[in-house]
């Protein structure tokens, strides 16, 4: 069976190429964090809810970044209080709802303590969701998906020889957001690094050469137009 789509349900994006594009702009490395912040992502999130969409996530902070330079952390750190403070009390306004996914715990408390307010200040909003993956690895959410269903059935006395798929995804960072249409890397690498393996196993992938400050409303059209002539088959 072949399906062919107009508008995807969810579209996810691996946020990539914000240090070559200030580096090529002869700018300080977090100005690429920066700009994205500032200008890329709330005008986004606002064209894909006018174009449908209900579901955009956005991988902001992998497990592994904690491993590049202190300086950089401390700054993208900063970002995150700013865009948590300013940038999502706006989404809230426009009706977004606002889910996070990841290991937030890694984060400082006044940040964990942010992130739960936003989310539970937009819980009811329903013009689109807006899913931030932070301090996420597609490895480090199956982990925490395995322990918490053993914790659950050990404290429960429900233990299992078999799991389903249904089951299962019940312990996920997305247990409530369907699975991704399409997934989007921007500056041109061809990996998905290890971003929702459960989740992208039907998801049609989208490797555009331009970076993440150039995602553009225009670009999302474009994103839109290449899922359009996709022909999804499901293994079928």
């Amino acid at each position: 069976m072949v399906i062919q789509q107009q508008i995807p349900i969810h579209i996810a994006i691996i946020m990539d190429g914000n240090r070559r594009w200030a580096r090529e702009h002869g700018l300080p490395v977090l100005a690429g964090h920066q700009k994205v912040a500032d200008e890329i992502l709330e005008p986004l999130v606002a064209h894909a809810a006018k174009r449908g969409i209900k579901y955009l996530t956005f991988w902001a902070f992998s497990t592994e970044n904690w491993s590049r330079d202190k300086r950089e952390i401390e700054g993208i750190i900063r970002i995150f209080r700013h865009v948590i403070r300013k940038r999502w009390q706006r989404l809230h306004e426009k009706g977004v709802r606002i889910k996070v996914i990841g290991d937030i715990s890694k984060f400082a408390p006044d940040i964990q303590e942010a992130l739960a307010k936003v989310v539970k200040q937009t819980k009811n909003n329903t013009k689109i969701t807006a899913v931030f993956a932070l301090n996420y690895g597609g490895r480090d959410e199956l982990i925490r998906a395995i322990n918490n269903l053993r914790i659950y059935e050990s404290t429960n006395l429900r233990i299992k020889t078999e799991i389903t798929e249904k089951e299962f995804e019940k312990y996920l960072d997305t247990k409530d957001v369907p699975d991704p249409d399409m997934i989007v890397r921007t500056s041109g690498e061809e990996r998905l690094s290890g971003f929702l393996p459960w989740q992208s196993v039907y998801s049609e992938l989208y490797f555009p050469a331009w970076y993440m400050p150039e995602f553009t409303t225009e670009k999302l059209d474009e994103v839109i137009e290449e899922y359009r002539k996709r022909k999804r088959r499901f293994g079928q």
